[in-house]
């Protein structure tokens, strides 16, 4: 048997793993993924069971749509190579697809995710579209379609409008450089708006404005943005970015731009509001004019001298017919009195004697002489009169008529 070196080995299973499988088309999951410094991609692809070394080069990976991530299921479309230093195969992949999704969509649905998280798509950020727009630099195809729509809206709403048109690649692999270079060109220039346009197509057609360095150029642009790409239902990232999103071109114009008629109708309005405005002020100017004359002869020197007499006049009759009464009423006061007092001080002596009278009575009726009788005498204990049968044995008590006061001492007592 014929020796072969190591290096040898390798070239034999090189020749033959690259001639056998110079295509190969492989699904699995996305494991220990590497985005090398290089540009080149380094992963695992794996199933349940098995796992195989792959790479992608920076060519090829630079075409790619959406980002790899770990845990992803792919479809691989490459070739089997070894490498030699190491005698390892792997599989250099061409094209990598996303199992059961696009990638277009997969890479929509991911930038998408990352650029709201960033803030790119937050309202508090949107610059504020002018009302009155007077220069606009337009990014489209000077081709296409949707330029001619846009000049033609324009033309019949506003022809004040000075419109720059950018002419740009807008599907293609360089779609995306060109919209960007037209955006910071004519940020630079200070525009009152900037708006990019195109009609309507496939996604792949409208990939350009789903790219992030799109997105990146609308955001940090100083200048409102519009998007105006695609139809209604079309949602690029473009639109979630921009200042303001149109469902189509001519509905950017009919947006952003007033419309002349209406201006006409608005300034006779307006007009109208203003002579309206003006007849009414000067109206109340002259009501003002009358009453500050009127409040001027009200105010007057010889109407305040005429008011002054006026009130010391009143406060002299005022003062006349109070006192009049005042003293009517003395008058009557006092003659009433007159009468009355006879009769008061009558009255007074009659109450006084009916208070002596029945003083004397009282004085009368509680004197002993007046209340003795014979065999009959007022019992008192301690100067206080007091009933005989509450005396005890012992007790010393007086005994009194009307002339005589009997001291004694209770001997016995009983009950009869």
């Amino acid at each position: 048997m014929h020796t072969l070196s190591v290096s040898a080995l390798n070239d034999q299973i090189k020749y033959l793993l690259e001639e056998s499988f110079s295509r190969v088309l492989v699904e699995g999951e996305l494991s220990r993924i590497t985005f090398h410094n290089s540009g080149h991609i380094y992963f695992t692809l794996k199933d349940r069971d098995s796992a195989v070394s792959c790479v992608m080069f920076r060519g090829n990976a630079s075409k790619l749509k959406f980002r790899l991530e770990e845990g992803m299921k792919v479809l691989v479309d490459g070739a089997l190579t070894l490498y030699k230093p190491r005698g390892s195969y792997q599989i250099n992949c061409f094209r990598i697809e996303p199992s059961g999704q696009g990638a277009l969509a997969l890479a929509y649905e991911q930038l998408k995710e990352k650029l709201a998280s960033q803030g790119y798509f937050n309202p508090d950020t949107k610059k504020q579209i002018p009302k009155f727009p007077s220069r606009i630099a337009l990014i489209t195809s000077a081709t296409g379609a949707a330029l001619q729509d846009m000049l033609r809206v324009a033309n019949a709403r506003y022809r004040l409008l000075e419109i720059d048109i950018y002419d740009v690649l807008v599907q293609g692999e360089s779609a995306a450089t060109s919209i960007v270079h037209a955006i910071k060109t004519a940020d630079a220039k200070e525009y009152d708006l900037i708006v990019i346009a195109r009609g309507g197509g496939s996604i792949e057609d409208l990939w350009a404005f789903n790219e992030e360095r799109v997105a990146d150029a609308l955001f940090n642009a100083q200048t409102p943005t519009v998007s105006a790409v695609g139809h209604e239902i079309d949602w690029l990232i473009s639109d979630f970015v921009a200042d303001l999103r149109a469902p189509t071109p001519s509905a950017a114009m009919e947006m952003i731009l007033p419309d002349t008629n209406e201006l006409y109708m608005t300034l006779d309005s307006l007009n109208e509001q203003l002579k309206n405005y003006f007849a009414q002020n000067i109206e109340r100017k002259v009501q003002k004019l009358q009453h500050l004359q009127q409040s001027y002869s009200q105010h007057s020197v010889e109407r305040k001298l005429q008011l002054k007499k006026e009130e010391i006049a009143s406060l002299k009759n005022s003062f006349s017919s109070t006192m009049e009464f005042f003293l009517q009423r003395i008058d009557a006061e006092v003659t009433n009195l007159e009468s009355q007092l006879p009769q008061a001080i009558a009255a007074k002596v009659n109450v006084a004697q009916n208070q002596l009278l029945h003083l004397q009575k009282m004085l009368e009726s509680n004197h002993p002489k007046f209340k003795s009788k014979k065999g009959f005498a007022q019992i008192s204990k301690n100067s206080r009169v007091v009933d005989i049968a509450s005396l005890d044995i012992g007790d010393v008590f007086e005994a009194q008529s009307d002339s005589v006061v009997i001291r004694a001492k209770v001997q016995d007592k009983r009950k009869i």
